[in-house]
């Protein structure tokens, strides 16, 4: 019989053995976890960076919380308790970690940085970008409809691919060099791409999706240049990429979007999303 507490290990298949099936129960509110996790096993625990270390919460025989630290990323945690928020904080300040940040649904990742600042005397900062999760209810493709087609990059779109993502973490400010060497070793690189591009071959929008896990898809990467928008390109390369992972076989088809930007809130939930829950970061700034 397994004890109550936390379990951590660097073993990422020891974690989805243990929380695996807690994860797929729930899929959307995990889909971090997931993604994260899926990333871990594919390409390796050395891929992120720092050996990463996954975490199970077990309450009466029951997995009742999880988490994952690839450092130098954002620790990222399951909703919790702010008593669950509070055992994990004591917990890994016991054991010397130090993330350097947090990133979860709202009220978790607030818990989790009173805590760490009880357990550390760190300061937590809230960080300005927040995003609201969503998910697919029944989609609506825009109407009216823009002029153009959608086009699938393929491994011969490579540095097309390259080019679209690396626009696309300037405008968000993503720290990240992107060309053909690095792109392996990115967040970027197990995603498919679609272009929509007008009736003279021009391309003026991407979306993109993630893998297949636990039987959801994740919309991931939308973006559209700042002279190309307001033509209608990001709904329609948003529908078609939803049309896509539902036909991959996605059962729930979720995607983020940052709270501050109205119209790609009201886009998203013109298509048929509806809100989930919100996530908010925390940077931690050591006690002098």
């Amino acid at each position: 019989m397994r004890s109550s507490g936390w379990y951590l290990t660097e073993d990422v298949e020891d974690f989805l053995a243990r929380a695996g099936g807690f994860l797929r129960a729930r899929p959307a509110e995990h889909v971090m976890q997931l993604t994260w996790a899926e990333r871990v096993r594919t390409r390796g625990r050395g891929a992120f960076g720092g050996a990463p270390v996954f975490g199970v919460l077990e309450e009466e025989g029951q997995v009742s919380g999880t988490f994952y630290h690839l450092p130098p990323r954002a620790l990222g945690l399951s909703p919790l308790t702010p008593a669950q928020a509070d055992s994990l904080a004591g917990r890994l300040a016991d054991l010397g970690h130090a993330p350097a940040s947090v990133g979860a649904d709202h009220d978790t990742a607030t818990a989790f940085a009173e805590a760490w600042r009880r357990h550390t005397g760190v300061t937590a900062k809230l960080r300005d970008v927040r995003v609201r999760l969503y998910r697919l209810g029944t989609l609506t493709p825009p109407d009216p409809h823009p002029e153009g087609r959608a086009r699938v990059l393929g491994a011969e779109d490579l540095d097309e691919a390259v080019f679209w993502c690396g626009e696309f973490a300037k405008a968000v400010g993503e720290d990240v060099t992107l060309s053909a060497e690095t792109w392996p070793d990115t967040r970027y690189a197990d995603k498919r791409y679609t272009l929509w591009e007008t009736e003279d071959g021009t391309p003026v929008s991407l979306a993109g999706m993630n893998p297949l896990i636990g039987g959801q898809i994740q919309v991931d990467i939308v973006y559209t240049p700042a002279h190309q928008r307001g033509h209608g390109y990001a709904a329609a390369v948003s529908a078609e990429v939803s049309r896509a992972a539902l036909a991959a076989g996605a059962r729930e088809v979720v995607l983020f979007a940052d709270r501050s930007n109205p119209t790609s809130n009201a886009l998203y939930q013109r298509l048929g999303y509806r809100p989930l829950s919100d996530w908010s970061g925390y940077d931690f700034v050591p006690a002098r």
